[in-house]
Formats: C-alpha cells, sequence, structure tokens
C-alpha cells in the first residue's frame, strides 16, 4: 500500500465520537506507523451520535474527496414519535411532547410518500453548516438563533423496517443523495403526522459501493496494517 500516492478505504465510525476525532485517530495510527505525517482527509461528515460508513482517502487520493461525498447513502435510522430534541436527536433531552394517538402505520406510510423524490429541507440549526464562516452548531451552542435556508436534496427511498405502535418506536431504511439531513427528515416527519420527531439511532450503511460489512474496525486499524505490505 501507497498511502502517499493515495489509498481509498472506509472504516466503521463508533458512537460519540465525531468525523475529525475518527480521522485524526486513523492520522495518528498511519503516521506513527509509517514514520510520516500522512495526508488524509474524509468524505461526508457523520453526527457524532451516528455510526457507520466514513470513508477516508489519503495522499493524492485526497483530490477524490468530493466525488465521493457525491455518491448515493443509505442510512438506518430509529425515530422516537410523539417528541422532539433541540438538535432532533439525543444529544439534547426532550423539549416538547405530542399527542401520538392519532398514529397508524397507514398513516406514516402516507406521510413518508411526501419526502420521496427532489424535496427541499431546512438543515438543523445544530448542524455544521456555515453561517457568515463559523458553524451553525457553535453559533446555536453559544446561545445564538440561526435560520438555515431550505435547499433541494433527493431521497430515492425510503422503507419501513419495523413499527413499534406501543412505544411509538420507527425504524426505517433511507437511500438518498448528497447534503440529506435524516434529522431534518425525522423533525419534519413529526411535523407532517402532527406530532413530533426525533433520532434515537443513525447508522449509515452504505456510501456508494462501501458497505459497513467491508469497513476496517476502527479500534483494529493497527492490526490492519500489520497485514498489509507498505
Amino acid at each position: 500500500m501507497d498511502f502517499k500516492a493515495g489509498e481509498i478505504f472506509a472504516i466503521d465510525k463508533p458512537y460519540r465520537v465525531s468525523s475529525f476525532g475518527a480521522l485524526a485517530h486513523v492520522r495518528y495510527v498511519l503516521s506513527r506507523a509509517l514514520g510520516y505525517k500522512v495526508k488524509i482527509g474524509h468524505a461526508g461528515t457523520l453526527d457524532p451520535l451516528a455510526t457507520g460508513v466514513l470513508i477516508l482517502c489519503t495522499g493524492k487520493a485526497t483530490k477524490r474527496i468530493e466525488e465521493f461525498q457525491g455518491q448515493t447513502k443509505e442510512y438506518v435510522a430509529t425515530l422516537q414519535l410523539g417528541a422532539t430534541t433541540a438538535s432532533y436527536d439525543m444529544e439534547h433531552e426532550v423539549s416538547e411532547t405530542f399527542a401520538t394517538a392519532h398514529i397508524t402505520r397507514a398513516l406514516i406510510d402516507e406521510k413518508l410518500a411526501q419526502f420521496v423524490g427532489d424535496i427541499l429541507q431546512t438543515p438543523p440549526s445544530y448542524s455544521a453548516v456555515k453561517v457568515k464562516g463559523e458553524r451553525a452548531y457553535d453559533l446555536r451552542r453559544s446561545g445564538e438563533s440561526v435560520q438555515l435556508k431550505p435547499k433541494q436534496v433527493h431521497i430515492e427511498q425510503i422503507e419501513v423496517l419495523h413499527f413499534d405502535a406501543e412505544r411509538m418506536r420507527l425504524q426505517l431504511r433511507v437511500v438518498c443523495g448528497k447534503g440529506t439531513y435524516i434529522r431534518a427528515l425525522a423533525r419534519d416527519l413529526g411535523r407532517a403526522l402532527q406530532s413530533g420527531a426525533y433520532l434515537t439511532e443513525l447508522r449509515r450503511t452504505r456510501v456508494g459501493a462501501f458497505t459497513v460489512d467491508t469497513c476496517l474496525d476502527y479500534e483494529n486499524i493497527q492490526a490492519w496494517l500489520d497485514e498489509k505490505e507498505i
């Protein structure tokens, strides 16, 4: 393997580790093993509370990052219906609760249909979107209000994997294009159901040809290197 000429591989990003933190860990392991600081970048940020496929490119292959960012992604998301949080995931505590007695599987299927195709989606204010040069989540965490503009995204497919009507837990498989926020989809579906929703789990299972079952184990990058000819 030639990490200067460029290597492309994917890791299974762990829970509660930022994409930057995961990248820094891999860079440290590679640089220590190779004896020089490895140039490396990732293709598509995953939230700290999300897990799954994170593509890494080294050396000259970093020029292909934008190519991978534009590829189709697939997620498995678990939503809690009937409540919401400020970030639409479990980073924050529940801020509002809503009625759910009217929510049925038929209603969910009906409302999900409106999110398939080219849609306008407003990113969550707790996101990495830049506002006047600063990250939106940094502004929110410092107490400032943030107004983000909707943008067009493409959702190819949404499949209901499981619906627990007693607990109001909904599991979805979502196939989508670049820039789609699954937290925003949860928010918007909750509103469409005249209730609320937020993510309790999010796992990116595919980016282009990279699937989660072919990802490297984050904790065993050194062992993977030991097996390679460098």
